[in-house]
């Protein structure tokens, strides 16, 4: 059914509004919808494959019909004619019939992406191993091909693996491993296995002991673990002292204090200066062996930056303290100042096993070829196309000119994917292949899943939430578990509505730890300040909240609260009795409260518009910014708001929602810890090494996915951030097992999107191709 009885009006979904579909949808979850034939309750359907319509919630033998009723508003164009109550009118038509647009459909329906070829079986595997051991393997259920054995097999001199996704790299590390104790009879204790998580490193071991006839006092004896885990142990037994573990900075609101204090006689307010994303920044620098006399700041806020890192080092160094960067740091200025050290491990390590080496950074890079210097013997497995971690100091380029620093190495390419559908490993394939710094290799699936992966075309992130919901909710009815799903976006932010679209569902779903909730961001906050205190004058907490937007210093809070005694008023009317010294921020204080109190009458959408144009918010935003993160803007946190607020009518209502998603986010988090049958809800970078039956990549549209500061970086003349980029699409879409649906709505924040760049090779014909 395309139509249904609203408010006592026809709905008819061919002429309606496409902006409206959500709140249509709404209402008929509240009950609101009637069919127009039998005038029983209906809903309004909107999923990812059907189109948009009209069903009843209770099933009925009876099948109703449309009603065609118009309305003196109701108006259909044709080519040359308008429909207006009955009568056709003509309308002027273009000179040149060229110009003459052609009507866009009101609905776009999801498309199955292109140039995918018909999938060959392929046979993989050929044995590359003694019988015996061969043997053993196959009865452990452990299967090799052809390549994966060529990396097992090869023991002496720098290797590298290409391991492309789901290609079974643990597979080759851990049974490499084994057939070095086992048939190789190498001593444990001269092999290092480097992992980029404790977990991994674990896992890597427990499998290691399941293999067939192992010895698991020998696996025991092999020294695993992170690069920190490793170099902290060197470092902390030749000086126990000064590397105690008591003096560790673990954590990071230790940091923090370390370099707020350093700050104070740089005026730096905690609430208009980033902090944290300082030490991130920091972080970066000490990782790229950058010292603080070294730095060469870009911009205001690096130089800022650059002078909290000389303080910072400083007041660690009076302290005696250190950080988790300075166990691989210090190691490396051990090495240099040691010699006979670095002889010392040199000589007692023969074989080099490192995961993960796409991710590895400089520090890590220069400690890995100094260990190895004499042995040579370095197995560095990993994948060009999954670097994604530039902003930890990460670099691809270590893989790529891994043969020119290790002379001699063997390249091995794992080229079968044994995770994903042909459809998906094929859409993969031709995404990343647009890439020009890269390793050129091309993945083969081993089954094919009969479906291609879709694209769907919701109206805005709201529609986008609700039509993967209801997609879920189809799939569970078939037979899937909550646990098969995986919901993906590039940054935070993007989760705000399928996160509340699933808070207000009964699916089970779970999400990072340190997600911050939408609500909770400074600058969201900040916001709901004023609209807070329009409803309570004397709200405390919001009244600290507008203090940074008003550029006032949080120390005038005390002397508000002792005004509002002695005034006997509100602490919204205080801020007339604030001395600032400046008799223009005087001035604006006044202002503030009348404007504030004139919210209250608004709708949400309306008084955030006003407390942007009336009170300088925008010019705070300016300010302060997000100053040194690139990923979000305080420009785009109010307007992720402006699309949450037109959801609502009542400042209170909003509000009562804003408070209710904040405590569910921390409810969520909890359950979460022992929920493993949950959908789950992750930035592509926390998914990176996952999988999933089914995948939902959304928001993939210029702007998101590549990032702002991709394109802003391309405009300038660097395509590395692009190219990184396009390596999160390809984590992304790699996810996922079976099925994978991508996201492009057509308006993100409010504004017309385009769709990412990314997509162009799997939704444009093979003839267009250029």
């Amino acid at each position: 059914m395309k139509t249904a009885i609203l408010h006592n009006k026809t709905v008819n979904l061919e002429q309606f509004n496409r902006e409206s579909f959500q709140h249509i949808y709404e209402e008929g979850k509240k009950g609101k919808l009637f069919c127009p034939d039998c005038g029983a309750s209906v809903r309004l359907y909107l999923g990812i494959i059907d189109e948009p319509h009209f069903y009843h919630i209770q099933k009925s033998s009876r099948t109703c019909q449309d009603v065609n009723l118009k309305t003196e508003s109701d108006q259909i164009e044709t080519g040359e004619y308008i429909e207006r109550n009955g009568f056709r009118i003509p309308v002027s038509r273009p000179v040149s019939s060229a110009a003459v647009k052609e009507i866009e459909p009101v609905f776009k329906k999801a498309q199955p992406v292109k140039n995918i070829p018909p999938y060959i079986q392929e046979s993989t595997y050929i044995p590359n191993f003694p019988d015996e051991y061969l043997k053993a393997l196959s009865q452990a259920g452990v299967f090799l091909d052809e390549q994966q054995a060529a990396a097992v097999s090869h023991i002496d001199g720098p290797l590298l693996v290409l391991a492309g996704a789901g290609s079974g790299k643990t597979r080759v590390l851990t049974t490499r491993t084994a057939f070095m104790l086992r048939e190789k009879n190498i001593d444990p204790k001269s092999i290092m296995l480097v992992t980029f998580t404790a977990k991994a490193a674990a896992e890597m071991k427990e499998r290691l002991a399941q293999y067939p006839g192992m010895d698991s006092r020998k696996v025991r004896q092999i020294v695993s673990g992170t690069f920190h885990s490793l170099f902290y142990r060197i470092l902390s037994f030749h000086s126990p002292e000064k590397w105690s573990s008591g003096k560790l900075l673990n954590k990071e609101w230790q940091r923090e204090q370390i370099i707020k204090e350093s700050s104070k006689d740089l005026k730096l307010d905690e609430k208009e200066f980033a902090f944290d994303l300082a030490l991130q920044q920091i972080s970066y620098w000490k990782n790229s062996l950058i010292p603080p006399e070294k730095v060469q700041p870009k911009n205001d806020w690096e130089e800022q930056t650059a002078t909290l890192y000389q303080r910072y080092e400083k007041t660690k160094a009076e302290k005696e303290l250190f950080d988790f960067d300075d166990m691989l740091t210090g190691c490396y200025a051990l090495f240099h100042k040691e010699p006979d050290i670095l002889e010392q491990y040199q000589n007692r390590f023969h074989y080099f096993l490192i995961d993960e080496f796409q991710d590895i950074n400089k520090v890590q890079y220069e400690l890995m070829k100094m260990l190895s210097n004499k042995a040579r013997n370095v197995c560095a497995v990993g994948d060009d196309d999954q670097s994604i971690y530039a902003f930890r100091g990460s670099d691809p380029q270590y893989l790529l000119d891994f043969e020119r620093d290790f002379p001699g190495a063997k390249v091995i390419t794992l080229n079968q994917n044994y995770r994903s559908a042909h459809e998906i490993v094929s859409a993969a394939n031709q995404i990343i292949s647009q890439n020009k710094q890269r390793r050129a290799k091309s993945m083969n699936a081993q089954f094919s899943g009969g479906q291609h992966p879709f694209l769907f075309f919701p109206y805005d992130e709201e529609e986008e939430a609700t039509m993967i919901q209801t997609d879920i909710q189809e799939k569970i009815e078939e037979g899937y578990e909550p646990r098969d799903f995986a919901v993906l976006f590039r940054t935070h932010t993007g989760s705000r509505a399928i996160f509340e679209r699933l808070t207000n569902s009964s699916l089970p779903f779970k999400l990072d730890q340190d997600a911050e909730s939408f609500y909770e961001r400074f600058i969201v906050r900040s916001m709901l300040a004023f609209l807070k205190l329009s409803l309570n004058e004397d709200d405390q907490n919001a009244l600290k909240d507008i203090l940074p937007p008003l550029f006032v210093k949080q120390s005038v809070l005390q002397d508000i609260k002792a005004e509002s005694i002695l005034q006997d008023c509100s602490l919204l009317e205080c801020l007339k009795f604030i001395k600032t010294g400046f008799a223009f921020q005087e001035s604006k204080l006044k202002k503030v409260i009348p404007i504030t109190r004139s919210l209250s009458g608004l709708s949400p959408i309306c008084a955030i518009e006003t407390v942007a144009k009336e009170l300088g918010f925008q010019d705070f935003i300016k300010k302060r910014g997000n100053e040194g993160n690139k990923m979000d803007k305080g420009s785009d946190d109010i307007k992720d708001l402006k699309v949450a607020a037109r959801n609502f009518q009542s400042l209170s209502e909003f509000l009562e929602h804003t408070e209710h998603m904040q405590a569910m986010n921390t409810e969520i988090k909890r359950l979460s810890r022992n929920n493993d049958n949950a959908i789950t809800l992750s930035t592509i970078h926390r998914a990176k090494g996952l999988e999933y039956n089914v995948v939902y990549v959304i928001g993939t549209v210029e702007g998101s996915l590549p990032h702002d500061h991709a394109l802003e970086a391309y405009r300038s003349g660097d395509p590395s951030p692009i190219e990184e980029e396009r390596r999160l699409m390809y984590v992304a879409v790699t996810r996922a097992r079976k099925d994978l649906y991508i996201s492009v709505p057509e308006k993100r924040r409010g504004r017309k999107t385009h769709a990412s760049r990314f997509l162009a090779p799997i939704t444009r014909s093979k003839r267009n191709k250029s």
